[in-house]
């Protein structure tokens, strides 16, 4: 078994780390909010990412944004400096293509991953979160083991910044997938059509959906949705709406219009705005249902 730095325990991070060690790892975990480390029995406490970093086979990151990331490994964090010089670095966070990049090649020859994940808070509780991965060949085997302790779905997508390029292009056609099974929804309620009826209809037909049957945006058809505990999260607004962000960037990039994308980012940015940056981002169908879409 390995023995593993992680930095980043918040609502991903931590459920990630309580699986590697029930995988048998030893890890040390970081945090910049002290009392993170409560959330994982069994690990160590590390007072600084350098300190997680250092001693460790495999270094591991699961921050909110792209400077984060980049002042983690390469800033103030001080990681890079004090990863062992044949450690697995790995990054699961989702940031910009371009910092994923940047930071896999300041490795220093060291095997860096980017690894951003898929699933939610209840996918990393379960240790059922898609992988999706940029990084070399033999990066990739190392780090497969270890990955498969927190996940079900491992895919290797190519070079450095290959797993953000893919998580981006997910999130995007999540979010606009979940934007009009919303309207979908509400347009029901107004029809006179039951919850239940247009999921049993929807649910074994063209419409189906990850967005419907796992994460159906209103109460009762789906129990284990975050609809049926008021919108908490789950997958916060505020991340979609980063996430979105980020794509939009990527196509601007890239030269590659994307409207339904753009107009998803836009939905969200103004859920986020009008107070629902906390909620789960299945809780837009409030907005909608209110006409403020």
């Amino acid at each position: 078994m390995a023995r593993i730095g992680f930095v980043g325990l918040g609502n991903m991070g931590a459920p990630m780390a309580r699986n590697l060690i029930k995988a048998g790892h030893e890890v040390a975990g970081f945090d910049l909010a002290p009392g993170a480390i409560e959330g994982v029995p069994g690990a160590r406490r590390a007072a600084t990412a350098a300190e997680a970093a250092t001693g460790a086979e495999i270094v591991i990151t699961m921050l909110p944004a792209s400077q984060h990331v980049r002042d983690a490994w390469l800033g103030v964090g001080g990681m890079m400096a004090a990863a062992a010089p044949d450690a697995l670095l790995i990054d699961c966070s989702t940031i910009d293509v371009t910092s994923a990049r940047e930071v896999a090649a300041a490795s220093s020859g060291r095997d860096f991953l980017d690894a951003p994940v898929s699933g939610g808070v209840m996918g990393a509780e379960a240790g059922t979160l898609t992988f999706m991965v940029g990084g070399s060949d033999a990066a990739f085997a190392r780090a497969r083991p270890v990955l498969e302790a927190m996940g079900r779905t491992i895919v290797h997508c190519g070079g450095p910044g290959a797993g953000q390029a893919a998580k981006l292009c997910n999130n995007m056609m999540l979010a606009a997938t979940m934007a009009v099974t919303c309207e979908a929804f509400v347009l029901a309620e107004k029809l006179g059509l039951s919850h239940q009826a247009l999921f049993d209809v929807t649910s074994k037909s063209s419409a189906q959906s990850w967005a419907l049957t796992t994460y159906c945006p209103v109460p009762g058809p789906v129990p284990g949705s975050p609809a049926n505990r008021d919108y908490k999260p789950g997958f916060s607004a505020a991340l979609m709406a980063k996430d979105l962000g980020l794509a939009q960037q990527s196509a601007k990039d890239a030269g590659v219009a994307t409207p339904f994308g753009a107009h998803a980012l836009d939905l969200y940015r103004r859920f986020v705005e009008g107070g629902g940056a906390a909620r789960d981002f299945s809780g837009v169908i409030e907005m909608i249902r209110e006409g403020k879409a």
